[in-house]
């Protein structure tokens, strides 16, 4: 077994926790596919797991494997398996199957530069499948599919880096000469603000990630992982931290505050765009 993040350190399993892993993955294995990869994926595939983290099982297969409504009987030993487990305090958030080419050819998009984004309810800035891709626990992978798709990804692919700081540069450059954003601090729009705020904070770190050659991670562990970066403002994650949570005595006072904040922090951004 091998963890594939660039981020982290591997992940190892608790004796109970590999119990729970071994009867799921004798139940995927009992089930048709053809060729595939058996994974675990979020925070246990970034090496970042805390005993608050759920296992998200995935299945890369090559041949058609009906989900639940074409195929009830192979899946009906899933639900109280992870129910069983549940109840021994291991969550399983399920098993999400998915083809290989499709992976294959999503993946051609992104390399090239075209960043192509699935919105999901259980993201807030939608599923970014390079970091899924290079982020996963590998159990059972024979042919070594994951390896391979890994191997597309390195070196960090140049087209993917220069489309990622267009678009989240572009957006940075944007809001911080805008008045419109001005005008909304001097009016204290708390509910425009907030969101502004987190997309101008999620800009940012889209930009750092990338400068530094590191797959975006996702919603989870972006202030953590960045404190390690070589390429970034001085203080970045407690400026971070001040941002999104700003301390004052009144709505206009956080307003403004979190506004130079973030005017401050976007005008440390940029010139690391620039000079690389």
């Amino acid at each position: 077994m091998e963890t594939l993040g660039s981020t982290s350190t591997p992940w190892t399993a608790s004796a109970n926790r590999q119990q729970c892993i071994d009867e799921f993955v004798t139940l995927f294995r009992s089930w048709r596919g053809g060729r595939r990869a058996i994974t675990i994926g979020g925070s246990v595939g970034k090496g970042l797991a805390d005993e608050h983290s759920d296992l998200d099982f995935r299945i890369f297969h090559e041949d058609d494997l009906p989900w639940p409504d074409r195929d009830p009987a192979s899946w009906k030993p899933l639900w109280p398996l992870m129910e069983k487990w549940n109840q021994q305090g291991i969550k399983v958030d399920g098993v999400w199957p998915r083809r290989i080419s499709d992976i294959d050819a999503q993946l051609t998009r992104w390399i090239e530069g075209n960043i192509d984004i699935e919105p999901k309810e259980w993201s807030i800035w939608g599923y970014h499948l390079p970091t899924d891709i290079f982020n996963q626990y590998v159990i059972d992978d024979e042919v070594g599919i994951i390896a391979r798709w890994k191997q597309r990804l390195m070196p960090y692919p140049p087209k993917l880096k220069a489309a990622i700081l267009k678009k989240h540069g572009s957006s940075l450059r944007y809001w911080r000469q805008d008045y419109h954003y001005a005008n909304k601090v001097a009016r204290g729009d708390v509910v425009f603000l907030a969101g502004l705020a987190a997309r101008l904070v999620h800009d940012i770190m889209q930009v750092l990630f990338a400068l530094n050659e590191t797959f975006f991670p996702g919603d989870g562990a972006n202030v953590k992982l960045a404190e390690h970066f070589a390429i970034k403002p001085s203080s970045f994650a407690e400026r971070v931290r001040h941002i999104l949570q700003p301390q004052a005595s009144s709505t206009a006072a956080v307003c403004d505050r979190q506004y130079r904040l973030i005017v401050m922090l976007i005008d440390d951004v940029l010139p690391l765009m620039s000079s690389r």
